[in-house]
């Protein structure tokens, strides 16, 4: 029976992380949950701490970063298909199924879950979508993949490619990093849509224009400089 392995980031999500954690323990597998503690200050850890039952709890002694998180994490990992799952509410654990069909049909490699293909969505930021876009137009054109949102917080992995991808940015650099490295291992890609339950700043978004500014770096260093 196929196992998989759910990898959590999480910094200052005290509001948010039980209830994620909820979610993961009910989609439909055998499964074992890696949730990363990035040094929040808002009680984060103190809740992990106490309700760390069916979870494994790794703890950051200073904040590094989504990239960093996940590094720690796949030391931990023991399952055949990985997933990154954000610590907040905006992608919900009931598309698992969906997200890793493809792999459990060996047709792929890599999934990427695209908010962009027809899911149910929030109606939010214009010119975030516009940006996000324009990113993601800017990665195909270096890595030759036609996707709709390299930017997406779902994506699902074969542990065994995850596993052997070097990860050097520590931060957000994690999309279009990996985006790159699996783009020139040759794996096969597939996307399908997600439903996006996009929350906005006054609930605790952290995703700004200097993150797209810094992607626009990564797109380029891992692309031609690596």
């Amino acid at each position: 029976m196929m196992k998989l392995s759910v990898i959590i980031p999480v910094y200052n999500e005290a509001k948010t992380i039980l209830e994620i954690i909820k979610r993961v323990k009910e989609a439909p597998f055998d499964k074992e949950i890696i949730v990363v503690d990035d040094y929040s200050k808002d009680g984060t850890a103190h809740l992990l701490k106490e309700n760390c039952e069916g979870i494994k709890p790794l703890f950051h002694e200073r904040n590094q970063g989504k990239g960093a998180a996940i590094r720690t994490a796949l030391s931990q990992v023991t399952g055949e298909v990985t997933i990154i799952q954000d610590a907040d509410l905006e992608y919900h654990p009931s598309e698992y199924p969906n997200l890793i069909s493809p792999i459990l049909n060996g047709m792929a490699d890599v999934v990427y879950g695209s908010r962009f293909q027809g899911g149910t969505h929030r109606v939010l930021y214009f010119w975030h979508s516009v940006g996000n876009r324009m990113i993601t137009t800017l990665s195909n054109m270096l890595t030759d993949l036609n996707l709709s949102d390299m930017e997406t917080g779902y994506k699902a992995f074969r542990s065994e490619v995850l596993k052997n991808i070097r990860i050097e940015s520590n931060r957000f650099g994690f999309e279009p990093e990996v985006t790159a490295k699996i783009a020139k291992m040759g794996c096969r890609v597939y996307e399908v849509p997600i439903s996006y339950w996009g929350r906005d700043y006054s609930e605790g978004k952290k995703i700004n224009y200097k993150d797209g500014l810094a992607a626009i770096y990564w797109i380029l260093k891992f692309n031609l400089f690596r």
